[in-house]
């Protein structure tokens, strides 16, 4: 199978220029290459071949299909801890991404329960992070897809996540509550920060909200073990908060100690010192525990993930 993408203009992007829009919306390539891949043929617009400067009209479909290139090496490791009919529970590695995007398409686990679980409907019901660890959960069917979601989007999934921090963590528990919106300070475009709700309560001009609940469970003046038990399900909640509250992800790149990381790892240009200053090669996040009703017999679904060996190299070097 080869790898196509596609996606319909909305109405705040009408009128870019398609180059622009690229460039905007997919950064994981730089304008000389979307531009080359136009000329190439690999992107269509409605069907049709189009020139870099055509302008978008709200409800555009663009189709583009890469040349086949080396994907990134991954950590394809993962173990099923539940499966029937309707679901799948997965404990996957912390180097792994559950779905294509960006540069990658086969070293995915979609891709994997795809072609060879010979899965045809695969629905990921809580998306992780490539570097996040943990449980993830699949729905198998339509009808369970979208009861998982229903439960998502009511709250009634409960989500359990550890995770290693930077510095002594000063509370033994915190519940943040605020909005999640663009970093504009930061040379990273895809890069969100959290500000605190309002004392007024007033609902948000702007942003997502969100609400996490962190608490310590061991601490020195180095790093910190938190559990986070997420509220709400935004994307980069977790690390975005504990970035903008003072806490790293230990290994973080995006939401680290320094943002020029993350502009010298996609360029593969990380230093020993950057490597040093990460603690380890990935995110210190795990996602430990999952709680949900079964979508068709409804009766209540537990499952659990041991810490993985590299967040726990770096607690046993914690005094």
């Amino acid at each position: 199978m080869e790898r196509q993408s596609s996606t319909r203009i909305q109405k705040t992007e009408e009128g870019l220029p398609l180059l622009a829009f690229l460039c905007k919306r997919f950064t994981y390539q730089s304008g000389d290459q979307w531009e080359d891949d136009i000329a190439a043929g690999r992107i269509l617009l409605n069907g049709d071949l189009p020139a870099s400067e055509t302008r978008l009209s709200h409800g555009d479909r663009i189709e583009y299909r890469p040349a086949p290139a080396p994907e990134p090496p991954v950590d394809d490791n993962f173990s099923v801890v539940y499966e029937d009919h309707d679901l799948l529970v997965l404990n996957k590695s912390g180097n792994l991404p559950c779905h294509p995007a960006g540069r990658y398409f086969k070293h995915t686990l979609w891709h994997t329960l795809r072609f060879e679980r010979n899965i045809e409907f695969i629905s990921f019901i809580n998306r992780l992070d490539r570097e996040t660890s943990g449980l993830v959960l699949v729905a198998k069917n339509k009808n369970a897809a979208r009861n998982c979601h229903d439960q998502i989007g009511c709250g009634a999934v409960s989500k359990y996540y550890q995770v290693l921090v930077e510095g002594r963590f000063a509370l033994q528990k915190i519940c943040a509550a605020g909005i999640l919106v663009s970093a504009s300070s930061s040379p990273i475009r895809k890069k969100l920060q959290f500000d605190p709700a309002p004392s007024d309560s007033s609902p948000p001009a702007r942003g997502k909200t969100c609400k996490t609940v962190f608490e310590r469970i061991k601490t020195t003046e180095n790093v910190s073990l938190l559990s986070a038990i997420p509220a709400s399900g935004r994307t980069h909640q977790i690390r975005a908060t504990l970035c903008s509250i003072g806490y790293p992800v230990v290994g973080d790149k995006i939401y680290g100690v320094d943002d020029t990381i993350y502009l010298r790892f996609i360029r593969d240009r990380l230093t020993d010192s950057d490597w040093r200053r990460l603690r380890m090669p990935r995110q210190g996040l795990h996602a430990s525990e999952l709680r949900f009703l079964h979508p068709v017999r409804k009766t209540s679904l537990g499952f659990k993930a041991p810490m993985p060996e590299d967040m726990q190299r770096v607690i046993e070097k914690m005094p």
